[in-house]
């Protein structure tokens, strides 16, 4: 199955986006309060209709991107926060995306992704993240499914992924997820190295 702008289209038409929880989440929202550049230059890949954007921009970061391959939620958040910079919201392929960002935020992009292309997204995250860059965000910790979104993995598999290109400060399970998902997600914050 190819997971193109069609395929995710499709799911944001018919309404199946079990991923939206219609809300910024609590691990994100906890970290976000505790920034405090309001500068940073931040990514949001695969954001969908991105709650957190919307909570960044809320708050005064004026510096947040979104980039998602399918136009339909980049159009739910213009809808939802008017002032929101159009050109902050791009519709494009995250693997082909140029510049550099401090803060990029991982939530639900990583796992939407068909695994072969893993290392290939921890290459990219390496490229488009300034020096001392920080990756930011969640990873589910549990098997999910082999043949379609969301896709799953372990904290084994994922330091394995990561370690060579970022120095890992924080991989474990996030302690305020929502209840869905309680005990199945790991807070991860890490930091770009040379």
């Amino acid at each position: 199955m190819k997971f193109d702008e069609n395929f995710w289209t499709s799911k944001y038409d018919s309404k199946l986006t079990g991923w939206d929880v219609g809300y910024v989440s609590r691990p994100l929202k906890e970290y976000i309060d505790m920034l405090q550049d309001k500068n940073l230059k931040i990514l949001i890949p695969g954001g969908g209709n991105s709650y957190e954007a919307e909570y960044l921009h809320n708050t005064g970061f004026n510096n947040v991107f979104v980039i998602d391959i399918s136009k339909r939620p980049l159009e739910n958040i213009k809808k939802r926060v008017p002032d929101f910079p159009e050109n902050h919201l791009i519709h494009a392929d995250f693997f082909k995306l140029e510049g550099q960002y401090d803060l990029i935020l991982e939530q639900t992009f990583f796992c939407a992704l068909n695994p072969e292309l893993r290392t290939k997204y921890v290459d990219k995250m390496h490229q488009l993240l300034k020096n001392d860059g920080k990756l930011v965000g969640l990873l589910f910790n549990i098997p999910l499914n082999e043949d379609h979104p969301p896709f799953g993995g372990n904290e084994k598999e994922y330091r394995k992924l990561f370690e060579q290109k970022f120095d890992i400060e924080i991989m474990e399970t996030a302690y305020n997820s929502i209840p869905a998902r309680a005990g199945n997600e790991l807070f991860i914050k890490m930091q770009k190295n040379k």
